[in-house]
């Protein structure tokens, strides 16, 4: 595997959204596994979870070598606070503690049980990487807003019709 303190280049998708324009071989590592140790928090990573890292991290460019490793994590025995602590990127002003709490929000929600666990596994995290209790609030009513405008999108454009 490669250095893990080489940094890779950022896909445009983290380019344009993030304004990252490439990241450590390390961060892209732990922030995979930093996510299954919060949706894992209910003592397991269900395939619908999983899927949705696998495809969020191919988004965001981390290459597939990392990419596998995140399928035999021992998500179970994590340490959290270690992993966060290796998540570094190249500009200053990008919010770590937000966007891992974002994404955290969004892999534990993808399939569709957002377990008690997971949301006290994101309320520590919250609390681990200093968000304030408004703003993870806010984080988890942003997802809900964009899974409603996602369901009202796929309404208009028939794509999902009434059963």
């Amino acid at each position: 595997m490669s250095n893990l303190k080489e940094a890779i280049p950022a896909s445009e998708f983290m380019k344009k959204n993030l304004g990252i324009s490439e990241a450590p071989t390390e961060a892209y590592l732990n922030y995979g596994y930093a996510l299954l140790a919060i949706a894992g928090a209910d003592g397991e990573v269900s395939e619908a979870e999983l899927n949705w890292l696998l495809n969020h991290q191919r988004i965001v460019g981390a290459p597939e070598e990392l990419i596998e490793k995140y399928k035999t994590f021992d998500y179970k025995n994590a340490d959290l606070e270690n992993l966060l602590s290796k998540i570094t990127v190249d500009v200053s002003t990008w919010s770590k503690s937000r966007s891992l709490l974002y994404h955290a929000i969004q892999m534990s929600r993808a399939d569709n049980n957002y377990s008690i666990e997971e949301q006290k596994a994101v309320k520590k995290a919250a609390k681990l990487l200093k968000v304030e209790d408004d703003i993870a609030l806010a984080l988890n009513r942003l997802i809900e807003t964009e899974e409603a405008v996602t369901a009202l999108r796929k309404a208009l454009l028939q794509t999902e019709v009434l059963a």
